[in-house]
């Protein structure tokens, strides 16, 4: 599936939480998992100016979103979630593609993503490697795998 890549819009940010919150979904979470994740699945307005955020787009549609944010030498990935109905169709390869570039062109010489345990085998396929475990910031006592993506290269 093709897509373009582009900044999001002024109005977007709850629209883009939204397309978070159902592609965390995917994974069968439980309600009450799912609610204590909203506050990290959410993209306030404020951040359209503090971190780095791509949309893509088909046919007119939003069906994917990628966030990072870079300090100094070092970017994290803060958000990457696709439309669950769009999923394995290279949506998230060219977000991920595009997060490691922007970040690499702001500096950035890493990567980090804290993964969803779902999810890490699919940035261990974009490159990334395991580097430990981060506690989730959203259920307490949850670990996350922790992955590194040098940029060096890029």
């Amino acid at each position: 599936m093709s897509c373009i890549l582009r900044p999001p819009k002024v109005g977007e940010p709850p629209a883009l939480s939204a397309l978070c919150f159902r592609s965390k979904a995917v994974w069968g979470y439980d309600d009450d998992f799912m609610e204590a994740c909203r506050r990290e699945l959410t993209i306030e307005p404020s951040e359209l100016q503090s971190t780095s955020i791509a949309v893509a787009e088909n046919n007119g549609g939003v069906v994917g979103v990628v966030q990072i944010k870079v300090v100094g030498n070092e970017a994290d990935l803060l958000k990457l979630f696709v439309e669950p109905t769009t999923l394995r169709r290279g949506i998230g390869k060219a977000l991920f593609v595009w997060a490691a570039d922007r970040a690499a062109r702001r500096g950035a010489d890493h990567l980090m993503i804290e993964a969803d345990l779902d999810a890490a085998s699919f940035y261990r396929r974009m490159g990334a490697e395991d580097c430990g475990f981060a506690p989730s910031g959203s259920i307490a006592g949850r670990m996350l795998p922790r992955l590194v993506k040098e940029l060096r290269s890029i």
